[in-house]
């Protein structure tokens, strides 16, 4: 099979492989509709994980089943699925504590293109087939349903870690794709008045129709004082960080109110940054004693985080595919949506391979 990988640092290409082997709780997928990631940049052109050779890129899919183990019992060939960019060992003791993204070790669900081959391929496997996939329901865009395996997964857990109060104010720094999802979490979750921090039109374009009530550039100066000037020197209730660099922390502790909470799911890879340290600000967190949370964590996956999320685009309260501002049609198109999203053009929010 042919499959696109990030042969070392700085560079990808098409290769040539072996057919994934299929276990007996596994399944074996095709590609039927695929995302590139912000993630992915970092891990080719950053070394965010580290050097990788010859490992298949791609962590948001669609698939069409083409081989299940001898023990699934809920999966045959042919099922169309949704492919979690996170697919925890279920019988992990982090997964029986409540953290199954971090089985077998810290970060450790997220195993495509990390330490395992992606699904930028003909086929791609999957582990633990009946947890870790759900069945795509009948006619749903595949531009929006490509969304819930990373985008809408992780945006939606920041939200759930901030401890939006119903009518509570939150500022959202960096509205990429996640960041979106962000503010559309956040409008699920009963907020009122939502800052979102960001200057290109069409994030901004996409953020209105999702629920910000209000736009904050760096443009306009400090985006803390901007945040604080329009609160009346209050605050918000909830933060939700999903871009930045190292100092975006201050910014997000700066605005929190004491008590509030910090829903980070920013990425702060190897690579990016020249430090080994993220900063806290002294007096912003109350000295250590301002009741400031900043919580963390790795994009939820598993099948029934997938059919939750597929209800939420079935039920029409929110439209992810106002996201896949580039469609491309053809596996081989892969490597021109990846560059789109290195490049990342003003009109862009997240380019969507539809390979069927």
């Amino acid at each position: 099979m042919k499959a696109f990988v990030m042969k070392r640092i700085g560079e990808v290409g098409w290769m040539e492989k072996d057919r994934p082997a299929c276990g007996p709780l596994d399944a074996i997928c095709r590609p039927l509709a695929l995302a590139p990631c912000t993630s992915d940049v970092h891990t080719v052109w950053e070394g965010a994980l580290g050097d990788r050779h010859n490992m298949t890129l791609g962590h948001e899919a669609l698939g069409i089943v083409d081989e299940v183990g001898s023990e699934v019992k809920d999966l045959k060939k042919g099922d169309r699925v949704i492919v979690p960019a996170i697919t925890p060992d279920w019988g992990d003791e982090a997964s029986q504590r409540g953290y199954p993204s971090q089985s077998t070790g810290m970060c450790g669900g997220w195993k495509f293109s990390n330490f395992k081959d992606g699904v930028f391929a003909e086929f791609f496997h999957v582990n633990e087939a009946d947890n870790n996939l759900a069945k795509l329901p009948e006619g749903m865009s595949l531009e929006a349903a490509v969304m819930m395996p990373d985008m809408m997964s992780t945006g939606f857990m920041a939200a759930e870690n901030a401890r939006i109060p119903i009518g509570g104010s939150v500022a959202v720094f960096g509205i990429g794709p996640v960041g979106l999802c962000g503010i559309a979490g956040a409008k699920l979750r009963g907020a009122g008045r939502i800052f979102a921090i960001g200057t290109r039109a069409k994030p901004i374009e996409v953020a209105k129709a999702y629920g910000a009530t209000d736009i904050i550039s760096y443009k306009n100066g400090d985006t803390v004082k901007q945040i604080m000037d329009l609160t009346h020197g209050a605050g918000v209730d909830s933060v939700i960080v999903s871009g930045g660099g190292p100092d975006i922390l201050v910014d997000a502790i700066n605005v929190a109110k004491a008590g509030g909470a910090i829903g980070n799911n920013n990425y702060f890879g190897k690579g990016m940054f020249d430090k080994d340290y993220l900063p806290i600000p002294r007096v912003g967190w109350g000295f250590g004693m301002a009741s400031k949370d900043i919580i963390t964590g790795l994009c939820p996956g598993g099948k029934v985080r997938m059919e939750r999320l597929a209800e939420i685009i079935k039920y029409k309260r929110m439209d992810p595919g106002l996201m896949a501002t580039h469609v491309y049609k053809g596996l081989d198109k892969v490597e021109d949506a990846l560059m789109m999203m290195k490049s990342k053009s003003g009109d862009l929010i997240k380019p969507v391979v539809i390979c069927e």
